[in-house]
């Protein structure tokens, strides 16, 4: 296969939820492997219900088109980057300067009160102009959350240990459903940015609903840029620092970007829908024993997903 023709690998599953077992044990291989060699996999048999995507869909789109001084009422001061909206170009890359084209939104996990999460993680905002997003994103956050469950059993299963290593890690985690909203460049533009600039992302895994249009790219092991197309009904996933932390690089954070409109004809709006799969925020980040090796000792110290996390926020921008 020439170079330019690599695709991820893609698998189903509902295969390793009711396939036969030779049908779960290629799940659990192919889905490894990908996350290995490329970083990401394209899934289909989710479970995610088809019809609930274009409905947030429609609700993002809904709000996007409000007026500036609307959308602005919904930010986050005190929570910059984690929930609520966040302006256009506010968020770069690490290590770059220049914000990204992309506005968004984001969406928390729900904690009853008394829960010892909840102001660590804060509360939702909801614009009150768009009736139906409460609902709708809610809902798409909670069957993103099961389809993540299963998938980081499934990892477990693909390095032969406890299923529910990863899972674990991942109950009442800080998890966010990140709406975004990437306008023409005709409309709104930064000189020298990009739509996404190169990075990796900070949590476990990211499942990311296919998007309204083209753009992402992935970085592979050998330094090439292929792009990551889905097809209605597939989900991406890929995987994040905070797992390539736990795997002591054996699954390493991928470097991904999502690039300009190629041409005028192509230049149009573009929403995407990724969910990032955070631990709990006192979960250690640390690598687990069978990672460690005199050819692969230990590449970073132990520290907990909260101190990653708010590192990380700084070095985006949001945080001081």
């Amino acid at each position: 296969m020439s170079r330019s023709a690599r695709r991820i690998p893609t698998v189903n599953l509902s295969h390793y939820r009711s396939g036969t077992p030779d049908e779960r044990a290629r799940f659990v291989q192919v889905f490894g492997d990908a996350l290995k060699e490329f970083g990401f996999v394209t899934v289909e048999g989710h479970g995610v219900e088809d019809a609930l995507i274009r409905r947030t869909y429609a609700d993002v789109e809904r709000f996007f088109q409000l007026p500036e001084s609307t959308k602005t009422r919904y930010a986050v001061p005190e929570r910059p980057g984690q929930r609520g909206f966040m302006a256009f170009g506010q968020e770069h890359a690490k290590n770059r300067k220049v914000g990204d084209m992309k506005e968004f939104w984001h969406v928390g996990r729900e904690l009853p009160v008394g829960h010892p999460y909840r102001d660590d993680y804060g509360a939702n905002v909801w614009p009150e102009e768009v009736p139906t997003f409460r609902q709708n994103t809610l809902t798409l956050y909670r069957e993103l959350d099961d389809a993540a469950t299963v998938m980081l059993q499934a990892l477990a299963d693909y390095l032969g240990i406890v299923r529910d290593t990863f899972s674990n890690m991942t109950v009442d985690g800080n998890s966010v459903l990140r709406l975004i909203h990437y306008p023409p460049l005709k409309d709104r533009f930064i000189p020298g940015a990009v739509r996404a600039a190169e990075h990796e992302d900070i949590n476990f895994i990211t499942l990311l609903c296919e998007g309204t249009s083209g753009g992402l790219e992935l970085l592979t092991r050998d330094g090439e840029w292929i792009p990551v197309d889905t097809l209605r009904g597939q989900i991406v996933v890929d995987s994040g620092d905070m797992l390539s932390r736990v795997m002591n690089g054996i699954i390493p954070s991928t470097t991904h970007r999502v690039v300009n409109p190629p041409s005028t004809e192509q230049d149009t709006v573009r929403y995407s829908m990724p969910f990032f799969v955070h631990p709990y925020s006192d979960c250690v980040l640390k690598p687990l024993p069978q990672t460690e090796t005199p050819d692969n000792p230990a590449r970073h110290p132990p520290i907990t997903a909260d101190a990653f996390l708010k590192q990380r926020l700084r070095e985006l921008g949001f945080l001081k």
